[in-house]
């Protein structure tokens, strides 16, 4: 069974909600992305979002824009990426997710790209400016593979095209509770609970909610209206803080053990 599924299942017999954590992959560089991901999956995380540095990454505000530009400066490339999934395999079970945009899997080709994911030990891809109506052959070579293809579901998306994506997911859908790019926020959306109750009309799937969340708190009260939350650009934050410190590792790990205890507490 593909990780995604296995862990979602694993944690609704259980009765828990999931973490999802989203980094962006060889920032500051990829030994450190393979540390931080053995780590997270001792911290409590569930799934582990990897974004693959890219040039223009539109769907993203400055704090994970950066980190797609440092991991450019490392020398991060799709082929290394996969490497680095295939050295966490090696040590963890973590289901991941690649965060990557269409033109990176269009450049060697979509079913190239997703057979060289899946033997490289990837789990779903979330590819964020892929619309669904185009994603037909995207979905059969995804299926083929054993891999979830993740959609995003926005405030803004409407009733009529909820009910076109939900269904067409995999794994879990990815509620956006915000408009616009991704960022930390100092309150959560107050219409979350209405959106998703949507979204569970049109599909089983787990639900995580994500961007904007910043903190336990947040976690904690977005939690009460899905089966798991998405933390990024806080992560990503703290990331930036202390790249060079060889506090890297426990100072991140330890902020998210933080909100893994907030959801499961």
């Amino acid at each position: 069974m593909n990780r995604i599924v296995q862990r979602f299942a694993d944690l609704r017999a259980r009765g828990q909600k999931g973490l999802v954590i989203y980094i962006g992959a060889g920032d500051p560089n990829l030994e450190a992305t393979r540390q931080l991901a053995l780590a997270f999956d001792q911290a409590g995380v569930d799934v582990l979002e990897l974004g693959v540095p890219f040039s223009d990454p539109l769907a993203d505000g400055i704090v994970n824009q950066l980190a797609a530009q440092r991991g450019l400066e490392s020398g991060t490339t799709p082929p290394k990426v996969l490497a680095t999934v295939a050295a966490i395999r090696r040590e963890s079970q973590v289901p991941v997710v690649l965060y990557i945009y269409y033109n990176l899997l269009h450049r060697v080709g979509v079913g190239q790209f997703i057979q060289n994911a899946a033997e490289a030990g990837v789990d779903g891809l979330l590819v964020l400016d892929l619309p669904p109506e185009e994603s037909d052959n995207y979905e059969a070579l995804m299926e083929q593979a054993g891999l979830c293809p993740v959609y995003l579901i926005a405030p803004t998306t409407p009733d009529e095209r909820i009910a076109l994506i939900a269904p067409r997911a995999r794994g879990f859908i990815y509620y956006v509770s915000r408009e616009g790019v991704t960022g930390m926020q100092s309150k959560v959306s107050d219409t979350i609970g209405e959106m998703t109750a949507k979204i569970r009309a049109h599909s089983q799937l787990p639900i995580a909610v994500g961007f904007g969340i910043s903190n336990p708190d947040q976690a904690r009260q977005v939690a009460q209206h899905a089966e798991a939350i998405v933390v990024g650009s806080a992560v990503v934050n703290r990331i930036a803080e202390f790249g060079k410190s060889p506090e890297l590792v426990p100072q991140v790990s330890g902020f998210v053990r933080g909100l893994a205890e907030a959801i499961r507490g």
